[in-house]
């Protein structure tokens, strides 16, 4: 058995869920076409799955998820998963963190923005656009009856427009759900 994982890292990671996933053979025709779009386009992963048990919500939150997280223009890709590993950051999601610092990565080409945070946490030294961005992804989530104008101005001061700071909201919102339901869902195991 592969042992559950406590600490941010950079290793990818399996999700074992709590809650039995569907069983692609066994769907329901609803399941089946709400699995038809799946986050990243490339599979079916053991978290969509559990999701299926709703199809309706499924159904609902795929075409969202992928808007959010991949549709053309707007801020960029990797500002986008920025935005996602600083809500996972405050969560403590271990799984979310491991994929968004990943693809943030891959993007972006500049571990050094994840090494940081994973080095000095809420008090990481950024760059001042990615510190403008990881700060408002940890205020929105740990904080967000207190997210205003100071933060706005940050984010505009660095160039963001109107919709860019639009899709940054959607990416860190979008998280701070998703983390949530990985918590009582599931937990991260190294993979095996």
């Amino acid at each position: 058995m592969s042992d559950v994982v406590h600490e941010f890292t950079l290793e990818p990671l399996e999700w074992n869920p709590y809650v039995k996933p569907v069983e692609l053979e066994k769907a329901t025709p609803e399941q089946l076409d709400a699995l038809k779009v799946t986050p990243s386009n490339t599979k079916v992963s053991a978290y969509v799955l559990v999701l299926a048990q709703e199809a309706e919500t499924l159904a609902e939150r795929t075409p969202l998820f992928n808007d959010i997280m991949y549709s053309e223009g707007g801020l960029s890709r990797g500002g986008r998963e920025l935005g996602a590993l600083a809500a996972s950051f405050v969560n403590h999601c271990i799984y979310c963190a491991s994929v968004h610092a990943n693809r943030f990565i891959q993007l972006e080409k500049r571990p050094e923005v994840v090494d940081e945070i994973y080095k000095n946490g809420l008090d990481a030294d950024l760059e001042a656009y990615d510190q403008a961005l990881f700060n408002f992804g940890v205020d929105l989530t740990a904080h967000p009856d207190n997210v205003g104008v100071y933060q706005f101005y940050h984010l505009r001061e660095v160039g963001l427009s109107d919709l860019e700071i639009l899709d940054l909201i959607h990416s860190i919102a979008i998280f701070g759900w998703a983390n949530r339901l990985m918590h009582t869902l599931g937990e991260p195991l190294r993979k095996t």
